[in-house]
């Protein structure tokens, strides 16, 4: 049970309570979380961390309603997700998340402008107001004079600025990112959580974020650590962490 001073003076924006997933059936069956209890409030800034295997990427799947938990209480901002259809899931998904991955997941053929207008066009934005949000939404990522390059003219750090202004083009609530810095270089990693912590200081976007790194979970307000699918240490606090996971 999360026993973090700061959830009890305010109502969690993600809350799980017993969550459980399984994968398999019969004698197969692998429990991938085993009763899972966290809480992040709005305007977070959360790093999940473990070993491999430890469940925190499923965890991740089910914050971001891209799986459904088998069995716990899982509230979005106070409604409760679990059970939930697959139709009602992918209108909370495009209204509530932003995701960014670690492969950057860049449309190749299209340039930075067209790859951050992509969630704009989902959503029936006209032409005009998509380059209009994408223009500005570029430059908060400091790629002003970058709009008409493709992925393949960008080195790591620019392709993954360009995914998280695709990701924050639709001002989501809340950002997800898994493992954002895993294909970079130590000075691109730097860059990439310099600019998640100025967005969710800036925006207050609540971030939360998977990675194995010790120096990018050291950038964030609080650390969740899960091993053998299990929340082991909701409330440790960043700043002195030395060591990871295996």
């Amino acid at each position: 049970m999360e026993t973090s001073t700061q959830s009890n003076m305010m109502s969690p924006l993600i809350c799980f309570r017993g969550i459980t997933k399984n994968f398999g059936m019969g004698q197969a069956t692998f429990q991938a979380l085993r009763g899972v209890d966290l809480s992040v409030l709005s305007s977070e800034f959360v790093a999940v961390m473990g070993p491999s295997g430890s469940g925190k990427s499923t965890a991740m799947n089910i914050m971001g309603c891209l799986d459904a938990p088998s069995g716990g209480s899982y509230q979005l901002d106070g409604v409760e997700i679990s059970g939930l259809s697959g139709a009602v899931l992918a209108q909370i998904r495009r209204a509530m998340f932003g995701f960014v991955f670690q492969g950057f997941n860049l449309l190749p053929s299209a340039t930075a402008l067209e790859n951050v207008e992509l969630p704009l066009r989902y959503r029936g934005v006209n032409a005009g107001r998509r380059r209009e949000v994408a223009l500005c939404t570029l430059e908060r990522v400091g790629l002003k004079g970058w709009e008409q390059h493709r992925p393949s003219e960008m080195s790591g750090g620019q392709q993954q600025r360009v995914a998280i202004a695709r990701a924050i083009a639709t001002d989501p609530p809340i950002l997800l990112a898994d493992e954002p810095t895993g294909n970079l270089d130590s000075a691109r990693r730097g860059e990439i959580m310099d600019l998640l912590v100025e967005l969710n200081q800036d925006t207050k976007v609540t971030v939360v974020m998977v990675t194995h790194e010790t120096d990018c979970a050291n950038h964030a307000q609080r650390i969740l650590w899960f091993e053998d699918g299990q929340v082991t240490n909701p409330s440790h606090v960043p700043g002195q962490l030395t060591q990871a996971f295996p």
